[in-house]
C-alpha cells in the first residue's frame, strides 16, 4: 500500500511541492462535492419502504390531492408502500410531520409561518417539497340568510373548523379584520368539513367557513341537497392586511363561475386565496424527496383534471415555498429540471 495523503503533504520536496499537492487536495473535495450534486443520488434510483403521507378532512381537497399523488407515486415508484393519514388540517399535519408520525404532509402558508412564529415542536427543521395550489376561502350560508357580508356574522353560530386546522386559524383573522370578536361575537361551532354541511342544511348552524381547493366536494355535495350561496370576502383584504407580518401570505382571489355552478349562477365570487405548501423535515431522505418533487410536477396535469387548481403547479411556480426553504432533494430536483 503506498503513503497516506497525510504523510505525503509531509514528506521533503520543498513548499512548491507541499502548496501542489494540498491544491490537488482541495480540487479532489471540490469536484467529489460537485459529483455528489450532479449525478444519481445512488443506486437505480427507485426508492422502497413505507411512506406516509398527512392529508387533511376525508371530505376535502387534501384528501384527494393525496390520493391522486399517491397514485402517480405507484407509477413512479413501485416500491414504495404509500400511506395517507387523514387529520384536522395544516396545523395538525406540522406536528405530525415534525413528530416523525408523517414523512410528507399539505399545509397552508399561513399555517406554516405562525407554526414557526410560535416555535412549536420542531419548527426549525420544517422544509419545503413543492408550493401546491392555493386555498380559497369559502364563507357558505343558506340561500335564504341575511348574511351578505362577514360583519353580519354576529350573533349567529357559525362554523370555524376543528382545533388545529388552517380553517380555524384563518377564520379567527376573518372575523377581527370584519370587526367581530371570535369567542365574544359569533357563536364558535368547533368542527370540520366532515359535518358542517350537514349541519347547515339542518339549519343548526347560520354559516360555515371553508379554506379549500376549489371546488370542494363536500360544498358540491350540499349544494345538491340544499340551496346555498358564497358569501364574498374580498372586502376583508385590507384589514387582514393590517394585522401584521403573518397576514401577507393571503391574497385577493375570484372563485370563477364555473367552480360551483349551480351555487354562482354564472358569477364570480371575489374572495381570498392563500398557497399550500407540499412540506417535510431535513432529515427526509433527499432521493425520497426528490422523486416526489418529480412526480408533484410530472403529475399536475392529471392531478388537475380532479383538483383544478392543481394546473398552475409548474417550475416557475413550486420553488417559490415562502416562508420555508426547500428541501435539499427538491432544490436537486428544480436545479436538474430548469424551466
Amino acid at each position: 500500500m503506498g503513503p497516506s495523503l497525510p504523510s505525503l503533504l509531509h514528506r521533503p520536496g520543498g513548499p512548491g511541492r507541499r502548496r501542489a499537492l494540498r491544491a490537488a487536495v482541495a480540487t479532489a473535495a471540490v469536484l467529489g462535492l460537485l459529483l455528489w450534486w450532479l449525478l444519481p443520488l445512488g443506486g437505480d434510483g427507485h426508492q422502497d419502504g413505507k411512506v406516509v403521507f398527512a392529508t387533511g378532512v376525508r371530505s376535502g381537497v387534501y384528501a384527494e390531492y393525496g390520493r391522486l399523488l399517491r397514485e402517480g407515486l405507484a407509477r413512479d415508484e413501485p416500491g414504495l408502500d404509500v400511506r395517507l393519514h387523514p387529520s384536522e388540517g395544516s396545523v395538525d399535519n406540522l406536528r405530525k410531520v415534525t413528530a416523525g408520525r408523517a414523512d410528507f404532509a399539505i399545509a397552508a402558508a399561513d399555517s406554516v409561518a405562525t407554526y414557526r412564529r410560535d416555535r412549536l415542536p420542531g419548527w426549525q427543521r420544517l422544509r419545503a417539497v413543492a408550493r401546491l395550489y392555493d386555498d380559497y376561502v369559502q364563507l357558505v350560508v343558506l340561500r335564504d340568510s341575511p348574511v351578505r357580508r362577514a360583519a353580519d356574522l354576529r350573533g349567529l353560530r357559525v362554523g370555524v373548523g376543528e382545533d388545529g386546522s388552517g380553517v380555524q386559524l384563518i377564520t379567527r383573522r376573518l372575523l377581527s379584520a370584519a370587526g367581530l370578536d371570535f369567542d365574544d361575537d359569533v357563536t364558535a361551532v368547533r368542527k370540520g368539513l366532515n359535518s358542517l354541511p350537514e349541519l347547515l342544511r339542518d339549519r343548526e348552524i347560520d354559516a360555515f367557513f371553508w379554506s379549500g381547493g376549489l371546488p370542494t366536494e363536500a360544498v358540491e355535495r350540499l349544494a345538491d341537497r340544499a340551496r346555498i350561496k358564497l358569501v364574498p370576502l374580498g372586502g376583508l383584504l385590507g384589514a387582514l392586511h393590517a394585522q401584521g407580518e403573518l397576514s401577507r401570505y393571503y391574497r385577493a382571489a375570484v372563485m370563477p363561475p364555473d367552480a360551483y355552478p349551480t351555487v354562482q349562477r354564472d358569477t364570480a365570487v371575489p374572495t381570498l386565496a392563500v398557497a399550500n405548501l407540499l412540506v417535510t423535515t431535513e432529515q427526509e431522505d433527499p432521493r425520497l424527496t426528490e422523486s416526489v418533487t418529480s412526480t408533484v410536477i410530472r403529475d399536475r396535469d392529471r392531478i388537475g383534471r380532479v383538483v383544478h387548481a392543481a394546473q398552475r403547479v409548474d417550475l416557475r411556480t413550486a420553488v417559490f415555498t415562502d416562508p420555508l426553504e426547500l428541501h435539499e432533494g427538491a432544490a436537486r430536483y428544480y436545479r436538474q429540471e430548469k424551466p
